[in-house]
């Protein structure tokens, strides 16, 4: 079959080894290695992307920072909300076409977020929070979920799918203010204004908005943008294990778009509740049927690429409240400007008094297309 081809194709064209019905890695699990796997995902979004992006590049570039526009000093972080088919969402896009990994817009509930320094009107950073994976481990065993609790409180965790600093800012530790910025008061404020008079589908009932744990897994394996993130004594970001390297990244590039033709006409989705619709569940379910259908069996989504799970609690009683053992959160109550004051002191300063580096980046060598001139 043709498409069973292709998709070997494009594994070994990745760089992956197949075996049977198994992939594994032709070179060592280092950071460039990982992101050689992804290259191929990562080239077709931004393909992708191009009708809708590109004639806008130089205006959204005016937004990427030189160095020499960056006075470490005045920096003054603002933390902006993106609204949908907003300038800003397309900010949004753009930014995380740059990310080494292909990022996905996210499941089901979805808030974004950029950071702009109002000291020259530049972005410094992003990042999305969306609904979690159902079954990830090292988050549940942290938590202490049995099944019960967690079908009923995984409502009030969400995923940080994309968080990082643009450069020149990435190069002045400014990815550990995104980091504190994704688990300020502002963020659960904007989590219990967007769904606090939400009904869910099922139930009818309406859930108090309360946002209590943010996740996220690092892009290559061991991270060290969440490492030592602290706040004062308090350990915002822990380290709670690894994912067991399953996934469907590897089926990402341009093959996806065939598997997934052929699994809405030859594949049946999971059933689910009607007033969920009567699609596939996520893209995981979508590559999983048609796999089978095509003669691979399941290990081919395991791609071996272990990433670190962080869990990051909004209250001091993040565990308990999620288990369901106490009633309200007891809320950490960080601000968006004591999270600045404590990044300025802890992370910037120092960096940009031992590290200039910061200066020697161009924003043109961000441009993704060739320049156009429409005139």
């Amino acid at each position: 079959m043709k498409l069973r081809s292709a998709i070997r194709r494009s594994l070994r064209a990745q760089g992956f080894r197949i075996a049977g019905n198994r992939v594994s890695f032709r070179q060592r699990r280092d950071k460039r290695s990982i992101r050689k796997r992804h290259e191929h995902a990562v080239d077709k979004r931004i393909a992708l992307a191009e009708s809708a992006l590109a004639k806008h590049e130089t205006e959204l570039l005016a937004f990427i920072a030189s160095g020499g526009e960056v006075d470490p000093q005045s920096i003054k972080p603002r933390l902006l909300q993106v609204e949908p088919d907003t300038f800003e969402s397309k900010l949004f896009r753009y930014a995380c076409l740059h990310w080494s990994i292909p990022i996905s817009d996210g499941y089901g509930r979805r808030l974004r977020f950029l950071i702009f320094d109002d000291s020259n009107g530049k972005l410094v950073g992003v990042f999305g929070l969306g609904d979690p994976v159902y079954a990830i481990k090292a988050r549940d065993e942290w938590i202490g979920w049995g099944s019960e609790a967690k079908a009923a409180r995984l409502y009030h965790v969400m995923d940080a799918y994309v968080l990082g600093a643009v450069p020149p800012y990435s190069r002045l530790l400014a990815g550990k203010l995104v980091a504190l910025a994704a688990t300020c008061s502002q963020v659960r404020r904007a989590f219990a204004k967007r769904y606090g008079n939400r009904a869910s589908l099922i139930s009818r009932r309406k859930r108090e908005p309360h946002l209590v744990l943010i996740t996220t897994t690092s892009a290559l394996g061991r991270s060290s943008l969440y490492n030592r993130v602290k706040v004062g004594k308090r350990l915002v970001f822990e380290s709670v294990g690894f994912t067991g390297g399953w996934g469907e990244f590897h089926f990402s590039d341009g093959v996806y778009e065939d598997i997934s033709e052929f699994a809405r006409k030859r594949c049946v989705p999971t059933a689910k509740q009607a007033k969920w619709g009567n699609g596939f569940r996520n893209r995981r379910e979508l590559v999983r049927k048609a796999l089978a259908k095509l003669g691979f069996t399941q290990d081919m989504l395991n791609h071996g690429i272990q990433r670190e799970v962080f869990v990051a609690p909004l209250a001091s009683n993040a565990r308990e409240f999620l288990r369901g053992e106490h009633p309200r959160p007891r809320y950490h109550r960080l601000s968006f400007a004591r999270a600045v004051k404590y990044w300025r002191e802890r992370w910037l300063l120092p960096r940009a008094e031992r590290d200039a580096s910061f200066r020697e980046f161009d924003s043109a060598e961000w441009r993704l297309w060739k320049e156009r001139n429409d005139d």
